[in-house]
Protein backbone atom coordinates (compact mmCIF):
# COMPACT_ATOMS: atom_id res chain seq x y z
CA UNK A 1 0.00 0.00 0.00
CA UNK A 2 1.12 3.49 -0.75
CA UNK A 3 2.76 5.62 2.20
CA UNK A 4 2.66 8.92 2.40
CA UNK A 5 4.49 11.47 5.02
CA UNK A 6 3.14 15.13 5.70
CA UNK A 7 5.89 16.98 7.85
CA UNK A 8 4.88 20.88 8.32
CA UNK A 9 4.91 22.29 12.25
CA UNK A 10 1.94 24.53 11.52
CA UNK A 11 -1.61 22.76 12.15
CA UNK A 12 -3.13 24.41 9.41
CA UNK A 13 -0.93 23.25 6.89
CA UNK A 14 -1.13 19.86 7.68
CA UNK A 15 -4.64 19.91 7.77
CA UNK A 16 -4.90 21.53 4.01
CA UNK A 17 -2.12 19.41 2.53
CA UNK A 18 -4.06 16.24 4.42
CA UNK A 19 -7.82 17.17 2.60
CA UNK A 20 -5.99 17.96 -0.95
CA UNK A 21 -4.49 14.28 -0.58
CA UNK A 22 -7.51 12.53 0.78
CA UNK A 23 -9.52 14.20 -2.42
CA UNK A 24 -7.06 13.56 -4.62
CA UNK A 25 -7.04 9.49 -3.75
CA UNK A 26 -10.46 9.32 -3.71
CA UNK A 27 -11.15 10.83 -7.02
CA UNK A 28 -8.29 8.58 -8.50
CA UNK A 29 -9.83 5.06 -6.10
CA UNK A 30 -6.42 5.02 -4.54
CA UNK A 31 -6.04 3.38 -1.04
CA UNK A 32 -2.94 5.22 1.05
CA UNK A 33 -1.43 4.84 5.02
CA UNK A 34 -0.94 8.89 4.95
CA UNK A 35 0.64 9.82 8.59
CA UNK A 36 1.05 13.56 9.56
CA UNK A 37 4.28 14.93 11.62
CA UNK A 38 4.34 18.32 13.43
CA UNK A 39 7.71 18.29 13.79
CA UNK A 40 10.81 16.89 11.93
CA UNK A 41 12.56 14.26 14.84
CA UNK A 42 9.14 12.85 14.91
CA UNK A 43 9.10 11.50 11.27
CA UNK A 44 12.92 10.40 11.63
CA UNK A 45 11.83 8.45 14.59
CA UNK A 46 8.92 7.15 12.39
CA UNK A 47 11.33 6.04 9.65
CA UNK A 48 13.52 4.07 11.99
CA UNK A 49 10.53 1.61 11.48
CA UNK A 50 8.70 1.84 8.49
CA UNK A 51 9.99 4.44 5.69
CA UNK A 52 7.27 6.19 3.34
CA UNK A 53 7.32 5.97 -0.43
CA UNK A 54 6.24 9.61 -0.79
CA UNK A 55 7.51 12.47 2.01
CA UNK A 56 5.95 16.01 1.89
CA UNK A 57 8.30 18.57 3.91
CA UNK A 58 7.87 22.21 4.74
CA UNK A 59 11.34 23.51 4.96
CA UNK A 60 10.87 25.80 7.67
CA UNK A 61 10.84 24.01 11.19
CA UNK A 62 12.10 23.82 14.49
CA UNK A 63 15.03 22.58 15.42
CA UNK A 64 15.62 20.57 12.05
CA UNK A 65 15.10 22.54 9.18
CA UNK A 66 13.17 20.78 6.35
CA UNK A 67 16.94 20.78 3.89
CA UNK A 68 18.06 18.45 6.40
CA UNK A 69 15.51 16.52 7.22
CA UNK A 70 15.16 15.79 3.48
CA UNK A 71 18.73 15.08 2.94
CA UNK A 72 18.69 12.53 6.11
CA UNK A 73 15.50 10.76 4.35
CA UNK A 74 17.38 10.72 0.85
CA UNK A 75 20.86 9.15 2.91
CA UNK A 76 18.54 6.17 4.44
CA UNK A 77 16.23 5.84 0.95
CA UNK A 78 17.31 6.39 -2.01
CA UNK A 79 14.14 5.52 -3.62
CA UNK A 80 11.63 8.31 -1.82
CA UNK A 81 9.77 10.90 -3.35
CA UNK A 82 10.54 13.98 -1.82
CA UNK A 83 8.22 17.29 -2.40
CA UNK A 84 8.82 20.20 -0.42
CA UNK A 85 6.07 22.25 0.27
CA UNK A 86 6.67 26.21 1.64
CA UNK A 87 5.96 29.71 1.97
CA UNK A 88 10.08 30.67 1.24
CA UNK A 89 11.20 30.31 -2.70
CA UNK A 90 15.09 31.21 -1.80
CA UNK A 91 15.65 27.86 -0.52
CA UNK A 92 14.84 26.16 -4.10
CA UNK A 93 18.84 25.86 -5.36
CA UNK A 94 19.47 24.25 -2.10
CA UNK A 95 16.48 22.04 -1.42
CA UNK A 96 17.73 20.33 -4.48
CA UNK A 97 20.79 18.65 -2.64
CA UNK A 98 17.67 15.52 -1.83
CA UNK A 99 16.88 15.10 -5.14
CA UNK A 100 12.67 16.43 -4.20
CA UNK A 101 10.41 15.50 -7.27
CA UNK A 102 8.88 19.09 -7.04
CA UNK A 103 8.96 22.39 -4.87
CA UNK A 104 6.05 23.84 -4.32
CA UNK A 105 4.94 27.53 -2.86
CA UNK A 106 2.33 27.79 -0.35
CA UNK A 107 -0.60 28.54 -0.57
CA UNK A 108 -0.07 25.58 -2.38
CA UNK A 109 -2.32 25.44 -5.70
CA UNK A 110 -4.22 22.05 -5.45
CA UNK A 111 -3.93 21.13 -8.97
CA UNK A 112 -0.20 21.61 -8.88
CA UNK A 113 0.13 19.29 -6.30
CA UNK A 114 -2.39 16.95 -7.92
CA UNK A 115 0.28 16.67 -11.02
CA UNK A 116 3.40 16.00 -8.46
CA UNK A 117 1.74 13.36 -6.81
CA UNK A 118 1.28 11.75 -9.81
CA UNK A 119 4.27 11.51 -10.94
CA UNK A 120 5.50 10.91 -7.54
CA UNK A 121 3.41 7.79 -7.37
CA UNK A 122 4.97 7.04 -11.03
CA UNK A 123 8.10 7.03 -9.59
CA UNK A 124 7.23 5.12 -6.27
CA UNK A 125 8.27 1.79 -5.94
CA UNK A 126 5.39 -0.47 -4.49
CA UNK A 127 6.50 -3.38 -5.01
CA UNK A 128 8.90 -3.51 -2.03
CA UNK A 129 6.54 -5.59 0.30
CA UNK A 130 7.92 -8.33 -1.40
CA UNK A 131 9.36 -10.78 1.34
CA UNK A 132 12.18 -13.90 2.22
CA UNK A 133 11.65 -16.94 3.99
CA UNK A 134 14.97 -17.51 6.39
CA UNK A 135 15.11 -20.75 8.50
CA UNK A 136 17.29 -19.69 11.46
CA UNK A 137 18.38 -22.10 14.62
CA UNK A 138 14.93 -22.22 16.03
CA UNK A 139 12.35 -20.39 13.80
CA UNK A 140 10.88 -18.98 10.41
CA UNK A 141 11.54 -15.26 9.87
CA UNK A 142 9.92 -13.71 7.27
CA UNK A 143 12.14 -10.76 6.02
CA UNK A 144 10.94 -7.93 3.63
CA UNK A 145 13.23 -7.11 1.55
CA UNK A 146 12.95 -3.48 1.63
CA UNK A 147 14.48 -3.94 5.13
CA UNK A 148 17.45 -5.99 3.90
CA UNK A 149 20.51 -3.69 3.84
CA UNK A 150 23.14 -6.76 2.82
CA UNK A 151 23.59 -10.60 2.83
CA UNK A 152 26.74 -12.00 3.45
CA UNK A 153 27.78 -15.92 3.14
CA UNK A 154 30.30 -16.96 6.51
CA UNK A 155 30.41 -20.48 7.78
CA UNK A 156 28.07 -22.22 5.58
CA UNK A 157 25.33 -19.51 6.78
CA UNK A 158 24.00 -16.28 5.40
CA UNK A 159 23.77 -13.36 7.81
CA UNK A 160 21.09 -10.77 6.75
CA UNK A 161 21.78 -7.44 8.23
CA UNK A 162 18.59 -5.35 8.32
CA UNK A 163 17.89 -1.37 8.45
CA UNK A 164 16.67 -1.47 12.31
CA UNK A 165 20.54 -2.50 12.98
CA UNK A 166 19.33 -6.81 13.78
CA UNK A 167 20.86 -9.25 12.36
CA UNK A 168 19.82 -12.54 11.29
CA UNK A 169 21.44 -15.59 10.60
CA UNK A 170 20.02 -17.99 8.67
CA UNK A 171 20.57 -21.99 8.93
CA UNK A 172 23.37 -24.20 7.74
CA UNK A 173 22.29 -23.83 4.06
CA UNK A 174 23.18 -26.96 1.63
CA UNK A 175 23.51 -25.01 -1.91
CA UNK A 176 25.95 -22.06 -2.63
CA UNK A 177 25.09 -18.65 -1.76
CA UNK A 178 24.52 -17.79 -5.04
CA UNK A 179 21.72 -20.67 -5.45
CA UNK A 180 20.39 -19.56 -2.06
CA UNK A 181 20.37 -15.80 -2.80
CA UNK A 182 18.48 -16.18 -6.67
CA UNK A 183 15.00 -15.30 -5.21
CA UNK A 184 16.57 -11.93 -3.71
CA UNK A 185 18.41 -11.49 -7.18
CA UNK A 186 15.57 -11.40 -9.09
CA UNK A 187 14.81 -8.34 -7.39
CA UNK A 188 16.35 -5.33 -8.94
CA UNK A 189 17.33 -3.21 -6.08
CA UNK A 190 19.91 -6.43 -5.05
CA UNK A 191 22.94 -6.93 -6.83
CA UNK A 192 26.07 -9.54 -5.67
CA UNK A 193 29.02 -8.00 -5.97
CA UNK A 194 31.29 -10.16 -4.36
CA UNK A 195 30.88 -14.21 -3.65
CA UNK A 196 30.17 -14.12 -0.46
CA UNK A 197 27.75 -10.64 -0.58
CA UNK A 198 24.60 -9.59 -1.93
CA UNK A 199 23.55 -5.85 -1.27
CA UNK A 200 20.79 -3.78 -1.47
CA UNK A 201 21.29 -0.69 -4.04
CA UNK A 202 18.79 1.55 -1.61
CA UNK A 203 20.55 0.85 1.04
CA UNK A 204 24.32 2.23 -0.70
CA UNK A 205 25.69 5.78 0.78
CA UNK A 206 28.82 5.48 -1.07
CA UNK A 207 30.25 3.54 -4.24
CA UNK A 208 33.87 3.08 -5.00
CA UNK A 209 36.22 0.70 -6.68
CA UNK A 210 36.73 -2.15 -4.07
CA UNK A 211 33.30 -1.14 -2.03
CA UNK A 212 29.52 -0.31 -1.42
CA UNK A 213 29.55 2.08 1.99
CA UNK A 214 25.68 1.22 3.30
CA UNK A 215 23.49 2.79 5.27
CA UNK A 216 24.85 2.39 9.57
CA UNK A 217 28.07 2.69 8.04
CA UNK A 218 28.97 -0.98 6.76
CA UNK A 219 31.00 -1.56 4.53
CA UNK A 220 30.96 -4.24 1.52
CA UNK A 221 33.71 -5.25 -0.80
CA UNK A 222 33.65 -5.32 -4.06
CA UNK A 223 35.44 -8.55 -6.44
CA UNK A 224 37.99 -6.95 -8.35
CA UNK A 225 36.75 -9.16 -11.67
CA UNK A 226 33.51 -8.24 -10.83
CA UNK A 227 34.13 -4.54 -10.56
CA UNK A 228 32.92 -3.57 -14.20
CA UNK A 229 29.62 -5.29 -14.18
CA UNK A 230 29.23 -4.22 -10.43
CA UNK A 231 30.07 -0.25 -11.88
CA UNK A 232 27.62 -0.76 -15.00
CA UNK A 233 24.76 -2.16 -12.97
CA UNK A 234 24.75 0.33 -10.68
CA UNK A 235 25.15 2.79 -12.62
CA UNK A 236 22.36 2.13 -14.77
CA UNK A 237 19.96 1.81 -11.47
CA UNK A 238 20.95 4.80 -10.38
CA UNK A 239 19.59 6.37 -13.90
CA UNK A 240 16.65 4.48 -14.44
CA UNK A 241 16.00 6.01 -10.39
CA UNK A 242 16.96 9.81 -12.15
CA UNK A 243 19.76 9.85 -9.08
CA UNK A 244 22.46 11.96 -9.55
CA UNK A 245 25.20 10.29 -7.68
Amino acid sequence: MLRIAICDDQPRELEIINEYITEYLDTNTLEAEMKEFSHPDKLLTAIDAKSFHIYILDIVMPMVSGLELGKEIRRLDREAQIIYATTEPQFALQAYAASPINYLIKPIEKQQLFDTLTLAISKADLAEEQTFAVKTADSLRIIKLSDIVCCEYRSHAVIFSLTNGEEVLSRTIRENFSEYSSPILKDRHFLQCHTSFVVNLRRVERFAKDSFTLCGGKIVPIAAKQYPAVRDTYMDYLMAKGVQK
